[in-house]
């Protein structure tokens, strides 16, 4: 009888195994590994995934199949934004431009979907899918994919509850109030920080309804629509395909705080692309770690922002500040460096999660990207953040706010800054004792981050789109949201009530004075 019994659990296992698309093309090792994260938990779930990334893994892997977009890695190859050196020496706003981040996220969709792998995928009429999982950030083409295969969308969005992706599930929260991407400041907000939201805002909406927009429709309609028709279905307008997602799953966590109103398809999966347990350390790195009496601080500048671009007179600087610490540095820099002091460490890879899974990492020197902050919080190591761009100065804003990291600004006097910083965070014990309360925190979850991940893909995939957690915010135009039908009755009403009273005020006066003319004559 036990070979009837694990046959009937190995048919029940296969019933429930869905063929899920996932499309992570962003050519940043940060992104990829947010699309790594959910093909591990999927394929642990037992599901089959095909796998659009720039940085496809050599080995084979049952159930995966990898869709190669590598050539993408050109387009942010001689991207200035993305080199230390260029932003030290030019005026780069934290917000950067709006339509630059607009212009280079499609030109990212549309190499994608224009390279020959992907071509394949969507021209083959024999390709179905269960689900199709796209990554958000700043265009929402992709969501073609979902078109195609008549299967439901979900957004996989990078980072925390924002606006720009909230607009596509219900009404976009209020910017006097909450944060953004392109905000550097937490709230409450003054009333300068206000007046700049809201412009930030304003801008945002204009370069993407009258910039971006009319170019993602063109693209849908040339690369989708076809074959779409083709598989004999009608093709949805473009804004109603974008506005159809079941979920966004977000990679943000309820202990980072001060979080503002979210819709019920909106869910929180941060710290999932996290590895629990840390993997161990190469033997050369637990050596070193293990040996450290002092403690370890492991500064890295992130994946896509590389240290081997600081200019040399500021990592002179940086290599003498570390020298003269008591403490171990493990530092990423991808290049060479020569006449290191003895407690200074190169490493052109980390394996970032195991450095600070490790009980002698006692400092986190970051970039503050939204990946290091939350693996930061999961292992509970206090923070100096040195942000470059985008949602970084949010991040470290929002630490500093929950009294678990400091800020120092990136310039040519970041060694003596950063000296200073790292004398008060390493040497107080509150930053620690805050972090790991936070940390405490953000673990206490009645399911793992990776595992309600799961469930809400299969969830959406069994409702087949789960239209009843969406809101009814996307069926109300925006007139009667701000009931201006209701302002205009009224107007007309009291324009109508006021010409009557006047007309009836005007005849009565007349009858008098025509009274009284009667008398005299």
């Amino acid at each position: 009888m036990w070979f009837i019994s694990i046959f009937l659990l190995i048919s029940a296992v296969n019933l429930e195994a869905y063929k899920v698309l996932l499309c992570f093309p962003f050519p940043a090792r940060s992104m990829n590994n947010l699309g790594e994260g959910y093909v591990r938990h999927l394929l642990d779930a037992g599901h089959e995934v095909t796998f659009i990334t720039p940085f496809p893994k050599k080995q084979n892997t049952p159930n995966l199949r990898q869709i190669d977009v590598s050539d993408n890695e050109e387009i942010l190859a001689n991207d200035n934004f993305m080199n230390i050196s260029y932003i030290l020496d030019n005026i780069v706003e934290p917000s950067s431009d709006v339509e630059y981040l607009q212009d280079m996220s499609l030109k990212i969709a549309l190499r994608t979907l224009q390279n020959k792998n992907v071509k394949t995928l969507i021209e083959n009429p024999k390709e179905t899918f269960d689900v199709v999982v796209v990554d958000l950030l700043e265009t929402e083409l992709y969501a073609g994919f979902a078109a195609l295969y008549n299967c439901p969308l979900v957004f996989a969005y990078s980072m925390g509850a924002h606006w720009v992706p909230m607009r596509l599930i219900d009404d976009p929260t209020n910017p006097a109030y909450s944060s953004d991407y392109f905000t550097t400041s937490i709230a409450p907000f003054s009333f300068t920080e206000r007046f700049k939201v809201l412009v930030e805002h304003m801008k945002w909406r204009y370069a993407k309804t009258f910039k971006t927009m009319p170019k993602e429709e063109d693209a849908y309609i040339n690369i989708f629509a076809p074959e779409i028709k083709k598989r004999g279905l009608i093709v949805p307008d473009y804004e109603d395909l974008i506005y159809n997602a079941s979920l966004i799953l977000s990679n943000g966590y309820h202990a980072s705080g001060k979080i503002p109103n979210t819709p019920q398809n909106w869910k929180f999966v941060g710290g999932f692309h996290i590895e629990d347990p840390a993997k161990p350390l190469p033997e050369d790195l637990k050596s070193i770690m293990d040996s450290s009496k002092n403690g370890v601080i492991y500064f890295s500048m992130g994946s896509v922002w590389r240290s081997e671009l600081i200019p040399k007179k500021i990592t002179d600087g940086l290599l003498k500040v570390f020298g003269e610490l008591k403490a171990t540095v493990i530092w990423k820099y991808e290049g060479n460096l020569k006449n290191l002091p003895k407690n200074v460490h190169i490493v052109k890879w980390a394996p970032q999660q195991s450095i600070l899974a490790h009980p002698n990492c006692r400092l986190f020197i970051t970039h503050a990207g939204l990946l290091s902050s939350t693996e930061a919080v999961h292992f509970g190591v206090p923070v100096i953040g040195v942000p470059i761009s985008y949602d970084q100065y949010i991040n470290i804003n929002s630490a500093v706010d929950r009294g678990y990291a400091l800020q120092v600004t990136l310039s040519y006097n970041l060694p003596k800054d950063l000296k200073s910083a790292i004398d008060v965070v390493f040497n107080n014990p509150r930053y620690k004792d805050k972090v790991k309360e936070l940390s405490k925190l953000y673990h206490d979850r009645p399911i793992t981050p990776g595992k309600e991940l799961v469930y809400w893909i299969e969830f959406v995939i069994r409702t087949r789109g789960a239209t009843h957690l969406r809101s009814p915010a996307l069926l109300v135009p925006f007139y009667q949201k701000a009931y201006l039908d209701v302002v205009a009755v009224a107007s007309i009403a009291m324009a109508a009530i006021g010409i009557l009273l006047k007309n009836l005020c005007f005849g009565d006066s007349e009858r008098k004075r025509r009274g009284r003319k009667e008398k005299r004559n």
